[in-house]
């Protein structure tokens, strides 16, 4: 009899949901995608009925439900700051409204009907299984770091076969993550969504705050930091950084949505400096601990992309992994790994993760059944992949914007080919067209350029495969890509394998015969505010309320002269506010 674990996260930022059968993933969803709320952190009821179906199983037939943390832990702590001092009485009133022990088992008993066993596992064991486990290293070093777990914020350990051992840990309030939050906050981002802003505003600057910003923070012996706290209000729960701050800083708070100046450009190059200083120092001491040419990361500091390449680039180790989904998300597939290995004593996914299309797939006789009962003019390419192939190509390099909805939709926060927004790279005016008309959002966002595996060396400073756009390097080709190559000469790059992504790659390789160039822009498929698609309905609403050109679901290609008149005055009001799902008060409180 097959082994049938499922995963969740939940409450915090990112639930998802993922299926572990006899060790090897089957699926992974967020819950965002299924109820469109970006960051959805309730209980993933809608992702874990996708697991049961994709799986092809009834309730009885899952064996056990394994959770990412442990909340009589985190329980500890939430009670812990209902008694600080400082806590407004407000925010203790919210704090204590919410804390609920058993909440866990009742939702899982009540709210996904599921009776059996639950494994609870720790929230930083969880981060350090869901890279090591998939990493394919037999043995490595393992950093996690986050905002908060139960109490632990960062984690130091080492692995080998199927164990892990945590060395040693740092604890609530300490926190890079929050941190880093907290400089978001005051740059008049979103936290628990504007830190990869920060890091895109980052080149643009100068570190001139770095000594000021090291006032921040003090690096202990070991592993161990502190927050000087009085920068920070987040233990209040009114908000992340203090007045303090603004004085050591020598301006007041941005507001959100206000003018970027030379200033914020600076707090942020500033910021990331200090980031990556640190992580440098505890790399450093962790290879010194637990010696060896690997090291695996997890948590959402993880996806730091920046920070990463400079770890693998000055660090001690030779191979870096990051679990794709590094986030909370990506606790449900740690947390599934280590109640398989509970239950068999055997490590589960012994190969490395090469891909992470683990959502759901729609197929081209549905598609055909969607558009058929429209009043969209399209064109049906079912059963000639080539001649589809050739139309988009073609349009692309006309200088269309392109919808690609293909596969299985991708787990982690990266559009990495079957939820995708598509350009050509070359296109001087592309960045700025696609940041302010198509996803709506800041100029100075960079965009991803995805690029055919076996071409990537002529093009990017990069020595090894990148498939999820967790590393920067430098931009070296013979070709100028203004659309994807950041103000300080990098890129995030995705290395596109074509045994991992066929027909992704095949688009490369088609575009790369028509245009000389084998690397397209590739950026999510959504708009600002709003989660990645995920069925070809959202895709249809998405593409019809933004001005790209062209939508390709599956087999079939919509033009934008063939989408109805009335089809963006009834769709545009189903625009979203763009309210995060979750508030600071509920990523330091809760």
């Amino acid at each position: 009899m097959a082994l049938n674990i499922i995963g969740i996260s939940a409450y915090y930022h990112d639930s998802a949901c993922c299926l572990m059968r006899d060790g090897e993933l089957v699926c992974a969803a967020e819950e965002e995608r299924f109820s469109r709320t970006k960051h959805d952190s309730g209980l993933p009821w809608r992702a874990f009925r996708f697991c049961l179906q994709q799986g092809g199983l009834t309730l009885p037939e899952v064996d056990c439900i394994a959770f990412y943390e442990d909340p009589v832990k985190k329980l500890s702590r939430q009670l812990w700051m209902c008694f600080q001092p400082e806590i407004a009485e407000e925010s203790r009133r919210y704090l204590a409204g919410r804390l609920k022990l058993g909440r866990l088992e009742r939702d899982v008993r009540q709210g996904l009907g599921y009776d059996g066993p639950i494994h609870i596992v720790e929230h930083h064991q969880a981060h350090a299984a869901s890279s090591f486990f998939f990493s394919g290293f037999p043995e490595a070093a393992v950093l996690t770091v986050d905002g908060v777990g139960e109490w632990a914020t960062t984690t130091l350990g080492r692995a080998a076969g199927n164990s892990i051992e945590i060395l040693e840990e740092v604890h609530f309030p300490n926190s890079l993550g929050l941190l880093y939050s907290a400089i978001t906050a005051y740059l008049g981002f979103e936290v628990n969504d504007g830190e990869y802003k920060v890091m895109g505003l980052a080149p643009y600057g100068e570190p001139r705050h770095l000594e000021a910003m090291r006032r921040l923070l003090r690096t202990g012996a070991a592993g161990q930091f502190r927050l000087d706290m009085r920068y920070f209000d987040f233990l209040k729960g009114e908000r992340m950084y203090s007045e303090r701050l603004v004085e050591l800083l020598g301006q007041a708070q941005r507001e959100p949505e206000s003018e970027l100046t030379s200033f914020h450009h600076d707090v942020a190059r500033s910021l990331q400096a200090l980031l990556e200083e640190v992580l440098l120092e505890k790399v450093r001491y962790l290879h010194a601990k637990a010696p060896s040419d690997h090291l695996c990361m997890a948590g959402g500091v993880a996806l730091n992309c920046v920070a990463n390449s400079r770890l693998l680039r000055e660090g001690p180790f030779s191979h870096l992994f990051v679990q794709p989904a590094a986030s909370d998300a990506g606790g449900a597939l740690g947390a599934a790994a280590l109640a398989h290995l509970h239950r068999t004593a055997e490590r589960p996914a012994q190969r490395r993760l090469t891909e992470v299309y683990l959502g759901p797939a729609f197929s081209s006789a549905e598609i055909a059944q969607l558009l058929e009962a429209s009043s969209a003019r399209f064109v049906d390419f079912r059963d000639r992949t080539g001649d589809l192939l050739d139309a988009v190509v073609e349009r692309l390099a006309q200088g269309k914007v392109v919808g690609w909805f293909h596969g299985r939709m991708e787990f982690g926060p990266r559009a990495l080919g079957a939820r995708s927004i598509l350009a050509d790279p070359r296109d001087p005016q592309m960045r700025d067209r696609i940041n302010a008309l198509v996803k709506q959002r800041e100029a100075f966002r960079p965009f991803a350029p995805a690029v055919l595996a076996e071409r990537t060396r002529e093009h990017f400073d990069i020595d090894h495969p990148s498939p999820f756009m967790l590393e920067t390097c430098g931009v070296k080709s013979p070709l100028d890509l203004p659309a994807v190559t950041h103000v300080d000469g990098s890129a995030r790059v995705q290395t596109v394998d074509r045994q991992a992504s066929p027909r992704f790659a095949e688009l490369l390789g088609r575009f790369e015969q028509r245009t000389s160039c084998p690397i397209l822009l590739n950026t999510s498929f959504n708009m600002r505010g709003e989660p990645i698609v995920c069925t070809p309905v959202d895709a249809l609403v998405c593409f019809v309320r933004s001005k790209m050109d062209t939508l390709v679901l599956e087999d079939f290609v919509l033009d934008r002269e063939a989408v109805p008149a009335l089809w963006p005055v009834v769709l545009g009001q189903l625009q979203r506010s763009g309210a995060p799902a979750v508030s600071h008060q509920v990523y330091t409180l809760l």
